[in-house]
């Protein structure tokens, strides 16, 4: 079982990584890619990643085993990121 600081590691870390992908013209991350970057177990993937679709962040198509597919920012999402890169504080969910 994850701690709350480490879920919020992960949830922080997701949204890095679709921020980044972003930056590089790639709107969508596979799951499976973003689970090894993050070096994150299925759970605690799919575990931030319904916590980020619940905020309205990000978007995910889910697997039938209930893991990410796909991941991306919504608008929403890119304007919560782009807030917390022009203020710094790089805190989130």
């Amino acid at each position: 079982m994850t701690t709350l600081r480490e879920r919020k590691t992960y949830r922080k870390a997701v949204l890095r990584s679709l921020y980044g992908a972003i930056e590089r013209n790639r709107p969508e991350v596979s799951g499976a890619t973003l689970r090894d970057a993050l070096r994150a177990s299925d759970e605690d993937l799919a575990a931030a990643c319904t916590y980020l679709v619940g905020e309205g962040l990000i978007t995910v198509e889910w697997t039938s085993h209930k893991t990410p597919a796909t991941v991306s920012l919504t608008h929403d999402g890119i304007r919560f990121m782009e807030e917390e890169e022009e203020s710094g504080s790089g805190r989130s969910g």
